[in-house]
């Protein structure tokens, strides 16, 4: 069991923040390319727009399933350079601007949430960045969001260059959460012939991740041209990937990881339940804050929330990096 601190915390959902906010203004970006398992990665480095080129703590950030690096990697990035980090973003393989997964089909495979691979991303990332003059490679964090909250769980348990983890609306999901949200067992069965049969085809069956009857016909966030619908995102789907997300259970991980840890979370949010399991496996120092009444979406792109939950995030690194 781990040694929690808890709080309650209310902050209501505010307007969306969008790419043009002060925030961003009153920083500098440099793109930057890595590679991973043959393929070739998108990655964003934000830094103060006055910055002196000196090492700094840096933060990577990575957003929920389907996601592309401009969407809520981006917002949380600039709220990091504002406490005084460093922030990396970046495209997943397979998303945004990156290269394909590897496959047995010529040109590789997109639109897979395979955890593995994620994982293995995140990983790369660290050690790419880890060589740059504005980053302190002593003191890189992580900050997962959603689903990538277990990847970066993931990536800590076997990388100590993440030096402390910050989890916000973490989705971590263990086998009976799995069965609650997909329908039991015969639900279960029913996606894996779904993915099986898409494997079976080259894994060329593809749809829209967000539409009115989809996965994820609850989050408005995907399918509003105002929030995360971007031009930048892919609103893609590739059925291929149901197995390795059925068989994903980042809390079994929770034993496993030593780094101090953050969640910023909400019971109105999705699988509440999912960080309690966590933490009853997790035996390191947790902070925990649950915020009132906000949704899953209002942790991506509601202002009030960000701020909040970035604040929170950034006092848990400090942690690790004392002079922010």
């Amino acid at each position: 069991m781990s040694r929690l601190s808890f709080k309650i915390a209310s902050f209501a959902t505010a307007a969306s923040l969008l790419m043009g906010n002060t925030a961003m203004a009153e920083l500098t970006t440099q793109t930057f390319t890595f590679e991973n398992a043959g393929a070739t990665l998108s990655g964003t480095l934000y830094l103060p727009e006055d910055h002196d080129g000196s090492a700094l703590p840096t933060v990577v950030v990575t957003g929920s399933w389907t996601s592309v690096e401009e969407q809520m990697p981006a917002l949380y990035a600039a709220e990091m350079v504002e406490r005084g980090f460093a922030a990396v973003t970046f495209d997943f393989r397979g998303w945004g601007k990156s290269g394909n997964l590897p496959a047995a089909t010529p040109g590789g495979m997109r639109f897979i949430e395979d955890p593995v691979a994620k994982i293995s991303d995140i990983d790369a990332a660290v050690t790419h960045i880890a060589s740059f003059a504005e980053v302190d490679a002593e003191m890189i964090t992580g900050l997962g969001i959603c689903a990538s909250a277990g990847y970066m769980v993931d990536a800590a348990t076997h990388n100590d260059m993440i030096r402390s983890v910050g989890l916000v609306a973490p989705w971590l999901q263990d086998r009976a959460i799995i069965e609650t949200v997909y329908g039991g067992p015969e639900g279960i069965a029913g996606l894996v012939s779904v993915a099986e049969a898409a494997e079976a085809q080259g894994g060329e069956v593809i749809h829209a991740a967000y539409t009115e009857d989809s996965l994820m016909a609850d989050f408005d966030y995907y399918g509003n041209f105002k929030r995360g619908l971007i031009a930048a995102y892919d609103n893609k789907w590739n059925n291929a990937g149901w197995n390795d997300w059925l068989s994903y259970q980042p809390v079994d991980s929770a034993p496993d990881l030593t780094q101090p840890l953050a969640i910023v979370h909400s019971r109105a949010a999705a699988i509440p339940q999912g960080v309690d399991a966590f933490l009853d496996g997790y035996d390191g120092e947790a902070t925990v804050e649950w915020f009132d009444d906000v949704a899953q979406d209002g942790f991506y792109d509601g202002q009030a929330n960000i701020e909040a939950a970035a604040d929170i995030v950034a006092n848990h690194f400090r942690i690790t990096a004392p002079d922010t």
